[in-house]
């Protein structure tokens, strides 16, 4: 199965701000599905359910206290000239945190075999670019410091992801919770 470790966007305010963006920035892209916003931890891919089991166990041993993150400011990977993904980031203070989180789940994870191939850059797609649109610095440019809310985080999950031809649907297979 293809699993992630994930945290989700739960705040309704946060995701009617995310909306709001998508049906208001003019580009030809496809909108990631409200039910779907979520800052990828890491990226684990195709497993068998004996590795799933040693993701399970070792996620357990992950501790970490709950934290505010502040959603701001729109980007792309991997260039402004040739987007393929507008995501929307957080501010710096946000990014330290969720980049300790990030870590932890790295600790745990690689004693089992898995690695992290990039560095953690936090960050929530919106938008998928499949054909090439050009430069829209002029259109990321209205957005690029707009302050889309404040979310708790309270846990992380491991996700899996099943792709189809509407676009990858999400489910949990487990939940891990901030130490009060």
């Amino acid at each position: 199965m293809r699993v992630f470790v994930a945290i989700e966007i739960s705040s309704e305010k946060i995701i009617k701000s995310i909306s709001k963006l998508q049906s208001e920035f003019k580009i030809n892209a496809k909108p990631i599905e409200p039910n779907n916003l979520h800052f990828t931890l890491q990226f684990l891919g195709e497993i068998s359910q004996e590795t799933m089991e040693k993701v399970m166990k070792s996620l357990n041993s992950v501790k970490f206290s709950k934290f505010q993150i502040n959603f701001k400011g729109v980007g792309v990977f991997p260039k402004l000239k040739f987007p393929r993904i507008i995501w929307i980031g957080t501010d710096e203070k946000s990014s330290i945190l969720l980049g300790e989180l990030s870590k932890k789940v790295e600790n745990a994870l690689t004693p089992i075999g898995f690695s992290v191939d990039k560095p953690f850059k936090p960050h929530i797609t919106v938008f998928r670019i499949k054909n090439a649109v050009g430069d829209i610095s002029e259109e990321l440019d209205k957005f690029r410091s707009v302050e889309f809310g404040t979310q708790e985080i309270t846990e992380f999950k491991l996700k899996q992801s099943i792709l189809s031809s509407k676009g990858p649907v999400y489910s949990d297979l487990m939940e891990i919770k901030a130490v009060l």
